[in-house]
Formats: C-alpha cells, sequence, structure tokens
C-alpha cells in the first residue's frame, strides 16, 4: 500500500505541472511572455515530485544544468528569458533520464511551429485595418501581424509539446 501513495504523491504534482504548462503556452501565445509565476510554480511541483520519489538532488541539478545552458541560448539570442526559466522548471519536474527524450521532442515540436509560421507568413493576407470586435478575432488578428512580421515563437508551446509527449511516453 505506502508504493500506491508514493506513486500518487509522485504523478499528482506532475500532472499539475502539466496544467500549469499549458496556461504557460497559452500566455505565450497571447502576450509572448512567460509569467515568472507560473514558473515557480512548475519547479515547485517539481520538487515536490522529487521529494515523494526521493530524488531531489538528481532533479535539483538537472533544473540547474539545463537552465544554464538554456541561459547561453538566451545571451545569444536564440531563446526568450521566459522560456529559459520554463525549461529549467521542466528539467526539474522530469526525471533526469527523460531530459534527453524531452530535449529530443522539444525541438522537433520546435522545428514544426517555426515551419508552419514560415510557411503562414507567405500565405497568410494583411490584416484588414478594421478592428475586430471580438476577443479572439482580435488575438487571431495580433497573431496574424506577428508571424506577417517574423515576430518571435511562442516557444513555450514546443516546450509543453515536450513535456506532454514524455509524460504520455512513461505513461505517468
Amino acid at each position: 500500500m505506502p508504493y500506491a501513495w508514493s506513486a500518487i504523491l509522485t504523478a499528482a504534482p506532475v500532472l499539475l505541472a502539466a496544467v500549469a504548462l499549458m496556461v504557460a503556452a497559452m500566455h505565450d501565445i497571447i502576450a509572448r511572455t512567460v509569467p515568472n509565476g507560473l514558473a515557480l510554480l512548475i519547479a515547485l511541483l517539481g520538487i515536490i515530485a522529487h521529494i515523494a520519489d526521493r530524488r531531489l538532488l538528481a532533479g535539483l541539478a538537472a533544473g540547474v544544468i539545463v537552465f544554464l545552458i538554456a541561459a547561453v541560448c538566451w545571451r545569444r539570442g536564440w531563446l526568450g528569458g521566459g522560456d529559459v526559466k520554463l525549461l529549467g522548471a521542466v528539467a526539474i519536474v522530469l526525471p533526469p533520464a527523460a531530459l534527453p527524450t524531452f530535449i529530443v521532442a522539444m525541438s522537433v515540436a520546435g522545428a514544426l511551429q517555426a515551419a508552419a509560421y514560415l510557411s503562414l507568413r507567405r500565405i497568410i493576407p494583411e490584416p484588414d485595418h478594421r478592428r475586430p470586435a471580438g476577443v479572439i478575432a482580435r488575438g487571431l488578428r495580433a497573431e496574424r501581424w506577428r508571424i506577417l512580421r517574423g515576430g518571435p515563437l511562442p516557444y513555450a508551446c514546443a516546450i509543453a509539446a515536450g513535456f506532454l509527449f514524455v509524460l504520455c511516453r512513461q505513461g505517468v
């Protein structure tokens, strides 16, 4: 019976982190930012999960390493600051052995996202000058404007896709 409780105590924070990551991805789509509070929440949920499975030190070490590598990418202009914090937080949540799979899945999702944005740039018409009435229509108009001008990608979506891929693969 104790095993069942430890599995629940490990899985619940991971699933809550997945929900928080979806919220971060939506925020990144809308505002092109990732709130610090969401990255912090995800990191705290990862710490709770690793305390439950007795791998806290390994999880924190993995998070710091991923954060530092992502920070180098930020300095070179390849990632946004919110994405760096989100990557570090996600690395704390995942088991260290799952990080290579996560990195590959995230990179594939990011490449597909970039290809979609580059393709859409050629086929999306210029927005008309009238301001749409609905919130969704205004959001789509803003996204069209970003795509046509080569704005930054909401990379939290790729991070979330990589995370979900790992979760589905591990059966959490």
